[in-house]
């Protein structure tokens, strides 16, 4: 039998070596059956030593999987995996807590629900980062989780869980019986969910609306050195220039990727639709029967009177809230969105009034800006001239589940995902971006457009297949033509059902180790 600290590092390289995009997904099966064997023979030991080995086999994942971020901030990048790493070995704390309290059977029924609350933390508090929520894992194979429409992503942890403890249990059994047919009942619980998933790809049939014409720029601007010292015009310029070889194709829209407009503008004071920048744009849409989605960098000024809790302090007397933001020019009206899942440390200092007062503006350094950005409540469809409705998701938001289903539930029938990517060099932190996004359009069966400053732009169709994509570091442009889609699948109806049924019998557990003794 292994010794505790061997199947610790195991666990950990199994789950690091399972990982989009360079890994081997099926490891995710047996991932965790390392953790369990250790969960086992820690029973009895000091929780100290087990906390080690758990905090060692988390961490390996953690940095398999997300080393990248060094390429953005050193600091981040411990900061994401130290504390991401001690996040997930509290939980399994618990599930022993539970295992001794009231038994292991009650501990095994546990575990997968905590596991989902903890997810569903990362998905909603403010140091958020649901990169390594275990649905995710099967981003690269979405054949296999055509299901996701009903369940979401976490019907792919609690699969992973399920497999994992099925596995364990019939490599105990064997150990004793030498029976092969004890792997009998995993192999149903990896094989019936793939046949669900492959029935539904031969039973799935896209409506037949009328297509859409759209174009997605890259423009390939290097965010260190270049991007944010590019003018309004410049960058207006090197925009028309490059959508000129698809005028021939006629598109419906040109997409541009986040904050492509980087120097900034007021929204309201001077008013953003009279800017020059905006009648440029809306004069060549009505010339070219084109509309424009495009990334941007808003502000808004404010005095001690009438300031908001987001504002950011300039000088004595002055406030501006910016914001990370995406418009769609219109001949009747203009339609504005603000991002509203913010990268941490970036764009958001997680508990504000409580840390501001220690640290003032000192926030971690992804290459992004000082300042905090505000966000809005509610997410937006924009409408197209020809009535289909997009909804514009900026960058961070589209690891968002049930958030990006807002989209769909205000009138969206395709989505258009405007990223600037390029911080973290040619790593996979990119390409796990994208492969996340084809999880979204299984979810909400819709169609997504992609627009990356310096890749992976793409088009992804309903079922989460990739169509076409320009690669890392090329600029160029993608036309496609895309056909809306109306149906609103069980998942964005009914959202994370699967947390709010096993957050309640999870939370139920841990108050019934309040009343028992510990066996």
């Amino acid at each position: 039998m292994p010794n505790k600290l061997l199947l610790a590092t195991l666990f950990g390289l199994l789950m690091g070596l399972s990982w989009p995009v360079s890994g081997f997904t099926p490891l995710l099966f047996i991932g965790f059956v390392p953790l369990l064997w250790l969960f086992e023979r820690s029973k009895r030991g000091k929780q100290s030593t087990f906390f080690w080995h758990l905090y060692l086999g988390f961490f390996i994942w953690n940095a398999l999987t997300t080393w990248w971020l060094w390429n953005a901030t050193v600091f981040g990048m411990f900061f994401a995996m130290l504390v991401n790493s001690l996040l997930m070995t509290l939980v399994v704390l618990l599930w022993r807590r539970v295992d001794r309290k009231l038994g292991q059977k009650a501990g095994l029924i546990f575990i997968p629900f905590a596991w989902i609350c903890f997810e569903k933390m990362h998905l909603v508090w403010d140091f958020s980062w649901p990169w390594l929520n275990l649905g995710n894992g099967f981003a690269t194979i979405p054949n296999w989780v055509q299901w996701y429409e009903y369940t979401g992503s976490f019907g792919g942890t609690l699969w992973i869980w399920v497999v994992n403890i099925s596995v364990f249990a019939a490599l105990k059994k064997f150990m004793v019986s030498k029976k092969y047919v004890v792997f009998v009942k995993p192999a149903l619980f990896i094989s019936i969910p793939l046949l669900i998933s492959a029935s539904i790809l031969i039973l799935f049939e896209a409506e037949q609306n009328p297509a859409l014409t759209v174009t997605v720029v890259q423009p390939n601007i290097d965010p260190y050195n270049e991007k944010y010292n590019l003018s309004h015009q410049d960058l207006y310029d090197t925009l028309i220039e490059s959508i000129a070889s698809e005028f021939n194709k006629k598109p419906d829209l040109i997409v541009t990727p986040e904050t492509y407009f980087s120097e900034g503008a007021g929204e309201y004071l001077p008013r953003f639709e009279q800017s020059k920048l905006y009648q440029d744009l809306l004069v060549f849409s009505q010339k070219n029967k084109m509309q424009f989605l495009q990334g941007i960098q808003f502000y808004n000024t404010y005095n001690i009177t009438n300031k908001t809790n987001t504002a950011n302090k300039l000088e004595d007397g002055l406030w501006a809230d910016f914001y990370n933001s995406a418009f769609l020019t219109d001949s009747t009206n203009i339609h504005i969105y603000h991002k509203s899942k913010l990268v941490v440390g970036v764009e958001t200092l997680p508990y504000r009034k409580f840390i501001e007062p220690l640290l003032g503006n000192v926030m971690l350094d992804f290459g992004g800006t000082l300042f905090t950005r505000a966000t809005q409540e509610e997410r937006e469809a924009f409408p197209l001239y020809n009535g289909t409705k997009v909804g514009p998701i900026i960058c961070y938001e589209s690891v968002y589940g049930e958030f990006v289903t807002e989209y769909v539930r205000a009138g969206a029938t395709l989505l258009a995902i405007m990223t600037n990517d390029a911080w973290w060099g040619n790593t996979p932190g990119h390409r796990q971006h994208l492969a996340y996004a084809r999880l979204r359009a299984i979810e909400t069966r819709r169609p997504i457009l992609r627009s990356a400053n310096t890749g992976i732009s793409a088009f992804i169709s309903p079922l989460g297949n990739i169509s076409s994509q320009l690669e890392y570091d090329k600029k160029g442009v993608l036309t496609a033509s895309l056909i809306p889609q109306t149906k609103i699948t069980f998942y964005v109806q009914y959202g994370d059902y699967i947390f709010r049924l096993g957050g309640f019998l999870a939370g139920l557990m841990i108050l019934f180790t309040f009343g028992r003794k510990k066996n």
